[in-house]
């Protein structure tokens, strides 16, 4: 089978409900993160995780997700502070965004003087503070392959037609740096581009290595090693940083077909073997 009974009746559950809306962060920035405690049971193989090791006893497998490029794109956020761990983004984050956990990356700290010149007006303000040039974000483009419209949260991602899709997210780390030659945020949104019949981002990067790709779940704050999510996603994770334009960041908050004003929260790093899947 290529998803498994829990699955599917999961999936049900989560489409009448506003609980799927809120697994990557969304609508949940006042939950209280749970303390350490033992770590959950009977769940599959959890996110975020350190890349770079491929260690993983959790034996509940699914079958990975098709390509992207086979799925349809139906949302995309970014997190404040990198969710997963791998060399370039190592530096345990720590700081005014909130004692979540994240990383940074390492490039973040050889940035020059006009990189890290203070931006015009308030970048992405929400009640958490703003962003800055140096800090890193953790963007996810989510696709279903689900027939669906790319829209706002994650509930975006099921329709009526099919509640058992498969989910993939590809992720990239980004450092915000004040510099109108960096990559434009823009030109990594959704503006209508379909191909092959598949509702696509304009582009997602392609030159900082190629992605890791686990079995794992949904992230955001809402979880952790003792509250497990218990949707399975397919996830593709570029290992090396980019430098992002903040300013196309900040102009990027001000209106999008995902209604995202802000940087959403982090899971702090899953790293208990049978919570993880073995990356082959």
């Amino acid at each position: 089978m290529f998803k498994t009974r829990i699955m599917i009746a999961l999936a049900a559950t989560f489409l009448s409900s506003s609980v799927f809306a809120d697994v990557h962060g969304h609508d949940v920035e006042h939950a209280e993160h749970a303390v350490d405690a033992p770590a959950c049971t009977g769940f599959g193989p959890q996110t975020p995780r350190d890349i770079d090791s491929h260690h993983g006893d959790n034996k509940l497998a699914f079958s990975l997700s098709p390509s992207y490029k086979d799925m349809n794109l139906c949302n995309l956020h970014f997190h404040v502070n990198a969710e997963h761990k791998a060399k370039e983004y190592a530096i345990h984050a720590e700081g005014e965004h909130g004692a979540d956990g994240g990383y940074q990356c390492s490039m973040s700290k050889h940035l020059s003087k006009a990189e890290l010149a203070a931006t015009a007006e308030p970048v992405c303000p929400s009640e958490h503070g703003e962003l800055k040039p140096g800090d890193t974000i953790e963007v996810h483009w989510v696709h279903s392959s689900a027939p669906v419209t790319p829209g706002p949260t994650l509930g975006a991602c099921l329709s009526d037609n099919v509640k058992n899709p498969d989910l993939r997210v590809e992720a990239q780390v980004f450092t915000l740096v004040n510099d109108p030659k960096a990559l434009d945020f823009n030109s990594l949104d959704y503006h209508g581009k379909t191909v092959n019949g598949y509702k696509q981002a304009d582009a997602i990067p392609s030159n900082t290595g190629k992605p890791v790709v686990f079995a794992g779940s949904t992230t955001g704050p809402k979880y952790s090693e003792a509250t497990c999510s218990p949707l399975q996603v397919t996830w593709s994770v570029r290992p090396s940083c980019a430098k992002l334009d903040i300013n196309s960041v900040a102009k990027w908050c001000k209106g999008n077909a995902f209604k995202e004003d802000h940087a959403h929260g982090v899971r702090k790093l899953v790293t208990t073997p049978s919570l993880l899947s073995e990356i082959k």
